[in-house]
């Protein structure tokens, strides 16, 4: 068969797609032509270089290829065994059921701006503020789409076209490579340096012509250590009140009132407000618990400012995390802080866990997998509390190949994420829900059995 001969053996798209009612269903006829003609057009160069014709169902198979590349899949449910409870790339902070049931509420219509009693149109702001305020003592409050936002909102709003003083040792970059001076030139406001990398003193916030705001942020997600120096933050508030400028303190991780324990050392949110801070910004989904949110608090005219801002409307928060945020928030409220999962985590009972890994090593052993108990530190994640550690038992798996296992685990439904360090294989059950150990055994179980067909339970 000579070249033409064989480019014109190829599968004609009609005929294709006769064959693919299954992925037309998935994916929509559109779709899946596009997908066809550039699997035609692939094998048809292929065929050039001197490739045998495929077959429809090859041809086909790499129509769906093709579609699976261009489809990323959706968010799934993973099943966190690292024992980081804030983990960012495992979308922070999982909601408590209070919030989760709200969030199915809110899925359809829902009074979001309507107020029933009247038949008039409503405010979304009013159902989140009281609650802020509540929750911290904040004369006033405002919720925004993420941190980032609530600050870009703050300094725009207060201090839009002026400087805003900040240390050098605070000029940081967060998550996803977003520098703090590109969120303050995105904001409007002009960025002036004081002090030096590991020390700034509070002569150094008199500088600036035309200052708009002080600016300084709790390291939430890094540390300067050693011969270091900076302002307390009351010192910082005299400053700003002297000079006739807000005081915005970025305090990260949404503690909203002082905690003991390995958060002893985490700034709250109230406790920035009465230590003199005008405007005080922080996430909705690291130790709060709730949604992504960037949180505002603050005095009620320096937040009336951010609200009336033209960006607010931009930046603000959508139906579903109003829901999930108000429901989270009432769980604080009521002192139910032990129903957000972030806390139950926290402060897991360590005997509690103790049985809990006993029992998940003893059934490993029962079914041939190496594994014994060991002591580790889970870390609350997420930038909060970066030096606290919550030291705790977890189960450590005996396995020449723990990079394989743990891509195995990865790999299948529903994903298993462990830990894997200094060549070991790492199940921390601190983030795991009591229900999903043994769809942990049984996975574990599985990877020992394939890699050593041997071993008799």
């Amino acid at each position: 068969m000579d070249r033409s001969q064989q480019l014109r053996a190829l599968p004609g798209i009609d005929r294709l797609l006769a064959r693919c009612a299954d992925l037309i269903a998935a994916h929509g006829r559109a779709t899946v032509t596009d997908a066809l003609r550039a699997a035609v057009d692939d094998a048809r160069t292929a065929v050039l270089d001197g490739a045998p014709v495929p077959t429809p169902d090859d041809v086909i198979a790499a129509a769906a290829a093709h579609i699976d590349r261009r489809r990323p899949p959706r968010l799934q449910p993973v099943i966190n065994a690292t024992g980081v409870i804030v983990h960012t790339n495992l979308g922070r902070a999982p909601l408590a059921d209070a919030a989760r049931a709200a969030v199915l509420d809110a899925t359809g219509y829902c009074d979001l701006e309507y107020d029933l009693a009247s038949g008039r149109r409503g405010s979304r702001v009013g159902r989140l503020e009281p609650l802020l305020c509540d929750a911290t003592g904040a004369p006033a409050a405002l919720a925004v789409n993420n941190a980032a936002a609530a600050l870009v909102l703050a300094l725009a709003a207060l201090a839009g076209g002026r400087e805003v003083i900040v240390s050098r040792g605070e000029l940081i970059e967060i998550g996803g490579s977003f520098r703090l001076p590109d969120i303050m030139g995105a904001s409007g406001a002009r960025l002036i340096e004081v002090g030096t990398t590991n020390r700034t003193r509070a002569g150094d916030y008199v500088a600036g012509d035309d200052p708009g705001a002080i600016l300084t942020l709790h390291p939430s997600n890094y540390r300067i250590v050693g011969f270091v120096a900076q302002p307390t933050l009351t010192e910082l508030a005299g400053i700003a009140a002297r000079r006739g400028v807000p005081l915005i303190f970025d305090a990260g991780s949404g503690l909203l009132r002082p905690a003991g324990g390995a958060l002893a050392d985490e700034p709250a949110v109230s406790t920035a407000l009465d230590d003199g801070a005008d405007i005080v910004l922080c996430s909705g989904d690291k130790l709060l618990g709730g949604p992504q949110a960037g949180l505002l608090f603050g005095r009620r005219a320096l937040i009336e400012r951010c609200r009336r801002h033209p960006l607010a409307r931009a930046l603000r928060l959508d139906k579903l995390r109003i829901a999930a945020l108000q429901a989270t928030l009432e769980l604080h409220l009521r002192d139910a802080r032990h129903e957000v999962p972030v806390w139950a985590m926290l402060s897991a009972d360590r005997e509690a866990l103790g049985r809990r890994v006993d029992r998940l090593v003893a059934m490993l052993t029962e079914r041939g997998v190496p594994a014994e108990v060991v002591t580790v530190d889970g870390v609350p994640g997420g930038g909060a509390a970066p030096d606290a550690t919550l030291p705790g038992p977890a189960a450590r798996i005996v396995t020449d190949h723990p990079d394989a296992l743990a891509t195995r685990l990865r790999s299948e439904r529903p994903p298993i994420v462990v830990r894997v360090a200094d060549g070991t294989l790492v199940v921390d059950l601190r983030t795991v829900e009591s229900s999903e150990d043994e769809e942990i055994v049984a996975r574990l179980a599985a990877g020992h059995q394939d890699r050593h067909p041997d071993t008799q339970p």
